[in-house]
Order: structure tokens, then sequence, then C-alpha cells
């Protein structure tokens, strides 16, 4: 069953220019996408693309410009969000700046069931929040400490405690590896499958580093400037990317073996990232794309199914 959609999402944000006018950042742009209930939808593009924003918009912290967002089909793009934050939640990408520094750890995970109401006493409370923190792989002990007195890693463990405190069925995982050592990254991804697996949860895992998300991911969107430019299970993605710059990202993962990387050829792409105040007409890659034709300048490009489950916006395909 389908627990997300999302139909031509837009978010724009506006930004003064002088004393008069106004631009709008457009930072994403006619997105679609659906989440099966159960699976992780990963989603990759370089900085400043909009994968944070989108993962922001579809739980409703930024409100959207146009288009739609469903929950197991009921539209929830305006009205109280209040009922459906029990349903989902986000895990931040940097702990040290999501964690309150004023309150203790069990503060923190315990203000969700407080507002939600889902402990009727302090000693229910209190064994609710020692069983999240247990979950995570922290010890009961930590609950009376202040976030400065963890690690990276134990910091996000308690981000993940906070989101799963009110029982959801769909995390945005918004890039939670990022900030942490390469040593703590496979035990938080390892811990974020298992409590996929026990509690039945579906993800949507925004990361920067392919590899990652291609071990995590059921299937993977590619981003670029706001737009959905591909869309496939994550092993036929790998195997058989369709878009230019899908091609390119892939391109610039590390491979293991000395032989095989020597032999592989990096794709570089040409020029800046456009701005996302003023993006180029028609196919927004079209200015670093080294097989743009005028039309693609001048029509954007359908984001439509090339093959079964496989989606692209491209006008050479």
């Amino acid at each position: 069953d389908v627990l997300v959609r999302i139909e031509h999402l837009r978010k724009y944000f506006p930004v003064k220019e002088g004393f008069m006018s106004v631009k709008n950042v457009q930072a994403v742009e006619d997105v679609s996408f659906a989440i099966k209930e159960g699976e992780t939808l990963g989603l990759v593009g370089e900085s400043g693309c909009g994968k944070t924003t989108l993962g922001r918009t579809i739980l409703r912290l930024h409100e959207p410009t146009s288009g739609k967002i469903y929950y197991r089909d009921k539209d929830i793009t305006k009205g109280r969000m209040l009922p459906y934050r029990r349903k989902m939640q986000i895990i931040f990408q940097d702990p040290s700046a999501s964690l309150d520094p004023r309150k203790t750890v069990s503060d923190i995970v315990g203000e969700a069931i407080d507002i939600h109401k889902l402990a009727s006493s302090k000693a229910e409370r209190s064994e609710r929040v020692q069983e999240l923190m247990k979950l995570v792989g922290l010890n009961s002990e930590h609950c009376c400490r202040y976030p400065h007195e963890f690690s990276g890693g134990q910091q996000q463990r308690i981000g993940i405690a906070r989101a799963l405190a009110v029982q959801p069925e769909f995390i945005v995982c918004d890039e939670p590896i990022s900030a942490l050592d390469v040593s703590i990254q496979s035990q938080i991804v390892n811990m974020l499958e298992d409590m996929q697996h026990d509690l039945g949860l579906t993800y949507l895992f925004i990361a920067h580093d392919l590899s990652v998300v291609r071990h995590i991911s059921n299937r993977i969107g590619v981003m670029y400037l706001g737009n959905l430019v591909e869309l496939a299970e994550s092993r036929e993605l790998n195997k058989n990317p369709l878009h230019p710059y899908t091609k390119t990202l892939l391109s610039a993962v590390p491979v293991p073996d000395p032989v095989k990387s020597r032999s592989r050829k990096r794709i570089i792409l040409e020029g800046d990232i456009p701005s996302p105040m003023n993006p180029p007409s028609g196919c927004r890659f079209h200015t670093r794309c080294p097989y743009a034709t005028a039309r693609c300048k001048e029509e954007a490009p359908a984001f439509r199914e090339l093959s079964p489950n496989h989606f692209a916006a491209c006008h050479i395909l």
C-alpha cells in the first residue's frame, strides 16, 4: 500500500531584492512520487538541490507553495497537522543543533510523549523513555544528562529516540549520518535498518553518499536544482542509469578495487550549478549537460516511465 504520496509539489521562498522587488527561490519545483509502506526511498543530489526542503515540506515544517500531500490517500496539504505528527517524524541532520541544550535527555525524548498524552503517569513516561534509550543503544542513566555531554553519534541516537517516541509509521531521515565519523555512520545505518524491520517503519532517506543510499534504499530518486530527474529501484539505477546527471553522480562514487578504479571514466561537469532564484529555461540541467540540444533550452522534459518502474526526465531518452 502507498503510505505517502506527493503530486506536483512546489516550495518557493520569497527573497527581497532591493527595496521593492521580491524574487522567489524555487527550492522544489513540480515533484511527484509515492512511498510504499515499509520501504526506504533514497533521495540524492548535490548541496542546494532541494532534498532537505522537500523532506520538510512533506511533513509541512515548510508549508507547500502548491501541490498535494497525501497520507494513506488522505489529503493533508492543509488543515491541522497535529494528528499526523504522531505518524510522521523527522531525524535532523545536525544533532547538536536540533537538541535543546537546556533540557535533559529525558525531557527531550519525553516531550512528544507529553504533547500527545501517551503516558498516564510519570512512572509510565519514565519507563517509556528508558525503553527508547535502550532501543537506540544508550543506557538508562544517560536520561539525566544534557546533550553536550554526549558524542556526535550518541546525540544522533538521542534524536532517533525522540523521533520514535510517538511510535511513528513514516520517518524523514534528513542526512542522519553526514555529521558523523565514518566508523559511527555504519552503526547508525545498521540501527535504522534493524528498527525498520522490527517496527515496520517507512523511510525517506536523504543523503549525499550514494554508496550508503544504495545499501539502505529500495528505490532511489535523484534531484537536481529542485527537480526530480530520475527515479528507479536501487539495483536498476546503479546498473542502468539513464539521466546524464545520474551517470555523473555514479561516476564519482569511489570503487574499492584499484584496478577497476583506474579503468573507470570519471564524468566531470563543466560550470557551476545555476541559482534557484534564476533557474535556466527548459531543462534545468541543460547548462551543464554534454548532450544538450536546442529543444532542451526551450522545453522542460516530462518525467515519464521509460521502462518498468524506471522514470526519468530527459529529451534524449
